[in-house]
């Protein structure tokens, strides 16, 4: 492994090194927001370009290990908090909510998951958005097929969910609902379909 520069600590491994590219990427985006460069990242390791792009094909290669990496850790501590909530509907209702309310403190989730929000991610953002949706609705503490929902069903539900998602994102509203307003909102306009999808699903329903 070569180890050019590194702002004289250099990584003891490859895995090491990634880490590192990867931490930094996510730290720049965070700060800047869309208008980065992996001239920032490298210099943010400490490294040159060509290092970067040496574990790193391109910038969207970067840009998507970036992306499954907070994607990921976001996830962890989605699912730590809706820990115990079993039902389809209230488990909806509070994932958007959350997810809504820690949005703001994510500045790169939500350039991953809003059409547009940088010319960097627009090739990327549809494929990491659902991923993100569809992982959101799974790690979910809900027994989904005992609840009738199969693959294609939660395909379709975490594409609902991420569009409600964004459309909260973009437009958030005049004043924004919070709190416990924003949850009787999603309970009654998202929460209450999944719950009648539910029923639908029901041995006998129909």
């Amino acid at each position: 492994m070569r180890t050019h520069g590194w702002s004289g600590a250099k990584p003891a491994s490859d895995e090491e090194a990634i880490a590192r590219i990867l931490a930094a990427a996510s730290q720049v985006i965070e700060d800047r927001g869309a208008d980065f460069s992996i001239s920032d990242v490298a210099r943010t390791v400490g490294v040159t370009r060509q290092t970067v792009y040496r574990y790193f094909a391109s910038t969207e290669a970067l840009l998507i290990a970036a992306a499954v990496r907070a994607v990921d850790g976001f996830l962890d501590r989605m699912t730590a908090h809706m820990a115990g909530i079993t039902d389809p509907a209230e488990a909806v209702t509070e994932a958007l909510a959350t997810a809504l309310e820690w949005l703001p403190r994510e500045k790169y989730i939500g350039l991953l998951i809003v059409p547009g929000g940088s010319r960097h991610v627009e090739s990327v953002t549809s494929d990491v958005a659902l991923k993100f949706a569809r992982d959101m609705v799974e790690r979910l503490d809900v027994d989904w097929a005992a609840a009738g929902f199969h693959d294609a069903e939660l395909d379709e539900l975490g594409e609902h969910l991420l569009r409600v998602l964004q459309s909260f994102v973009i437009d958030p509203g005049r004043p924004p609902r919070r709190g416990d307003e924003l949850r009787t909102y999603l309970r009654r306009w998202v929460g209450a379909t999944v719950r009648t999808a539910a029923q639908n699903s029901e041995p006998g329903a129909g």
